[in-house]
């Protein structure tokens, strides 16, 4: 009886092993690229880009059991990778549910991927059943890592931040800013209070919706695709009021128009597609392109395969031409969805490819300047809460 009892302790045991190594397997295997490092540029290219502040609108580590500031050779990126990829500026999103079974066409909001991944990564437990507590315990990783970074890896909050970290950065750019941002307002949990909360936390970009409709609006992937609730103009209305950027990546069409009537601040759109050089059902349309530009916003260009119909350097320009052929250079940005289970063509170490695809594509070092991270610069110095 006793070795019946020992040999299924060890067991449960192997078994509770591997569900805690699962998330790492998953890890490796959904935040993938097309080579591995090194990435070769050519020597104009690696020049140019050692004089630029990259910034970038969307990656999603957050979600993952990784050590912000310890290099992996997995994934897409990492602090010591930011810094060798010349990153000045990086938006972190967290990721707090995605239904079972996800696609781009009709995802219900039922069921919910994230719970078993939180469990499996011992998140704490009130983050189990919570998708607030899974934001703030996002923003508290975050935290943390910027806390024991030796000043690596600095919070952006306010425009005076940043403006102090630019001011550093060209002394020293061995430094990242940090903003924080969450992919869809499902953790208000319906509740328009909870965006003070996460305002609280240091939350200064939300998207409204992510891959299902939600008590906000439609997602582009939804079952409704509708536009703002009642509630959802009562909180875009809450975001113009705190100076919190509006995202509006993965938001079904009517949610866009909706929004964009209602705008009296720039908006975004941290990581997308257009559908001028690729067709799909988030990617964005010229009237879109036009509407967000008219309100003094950036989009920000994607990295994967459904948003510019391919994996590669070209396809990510492409879309960069196409864009700012549009609605102008000042408008556009990079929006690369690292590590939110995309498959790239780098990881963050190969951005002087990019910089000399722009090159090869005709951009001037000063377009490429505003694209690489510029505008993102512009944008946040005007609109986020000044002090």
């Amino acid at each position: 009886m006793r070795k019946t009892l020992i040999s299924l302790l060890i067991t449960l045991l192997i078994a509770a092993g591997s569900v805690f190594a699962l998330p790492s397997l998953l890890d490796r295997k959904m935040n993938s690229v097309e080579s591995p490092a090194p990435y070769p540029a050519s020597e104009p290219a690696k020049q140019l880009h050692q004089q630029l502040f990259i910034a970038d609108l969307h990656d999603d580590v957050l979600l993952w059991e990784r050590d912000l500031l310890k290099r992996y050779d997995f994934g897409h990126s990492d602090l010591p990778r930011m810094l060798e990829g010349r990153v000045g500026l990086q938006v972190f999103s967290t990721v707090t549910k995605t239904p079972r079974g996800i696609n781009y066409e009709r995802n219900s909001g039922e069921t919910d991927n994230i719970t078993l991944l939180a469990m499996a990564q011992r998140w704490p437990k009130e983050t189990w059943d919570s998708l607030l507590q899974r934001a703030l315990y996002q923003a508290h990783k975050l935290n943390e890592a910027s806390a024991n970074s030796d000043g690596r890896l600095v919070l952006i909050k306010t425009r005076s931040d940043l403006a102090r970290f630019i001011n550093a950065w060209q002394e020293d750019p061995q430094r990242v800013a940090a903003v924080l941002a969450t992919e869809g307002l499902h953790p208000l949990e319906g509740q328009l209070a909870n965006v003070d909360r996460l305002y609280d936390a240091g939350f200064r970009i939300t998207g409204l919706t992510h891959f299902f409709d939600n008590e906000v609006g439609g997602s582009a992937h939804g079952l409704e695709k509708g536009g703002l609730t009642p509630l959802g103009r009562q909180v875009v209305k809450r975001l113009q009021e705190k100076a919190m950027l509006i995202d509006l990546a993965h938001a079904s069409r009517p949610l866009i128009d909706d929004v964009l009537t209602m705008a009296t601040r720039p908006v975004l759109v941290s990581h997308t597609g257009v559908q001028g050089t690729c067709k799909g059902t988030r990617n964005l349309s010229d009237k879109h392109l036009q509407g967000i530009a008219a309100t003094g916003g950036v989009i920000g260009i994607g990295y994967w395969e459904t948003a510019v119909c391919a994996t590669s350097v070209e396809a990510i320009v492409k879309a960069i031409r196409y864009t700012a052929d549009k609605v102008g250079v000042q408008h556009v940005a990079l929006g690369s969805d690292f590590n939110g289970t995309i498959h790239a063509p780098f990881d963050v170490t190969g951005l002087p490819q990019l910089t000399e695809g722009l090159l090869n594509a005709g951009f001037s070092h000063e377009e490429i300047a505003a694209i690489m991270g510029g505008n993102v610069q512009r944008l946040l110095l005007a609109s986020l809460p000044e002090n």
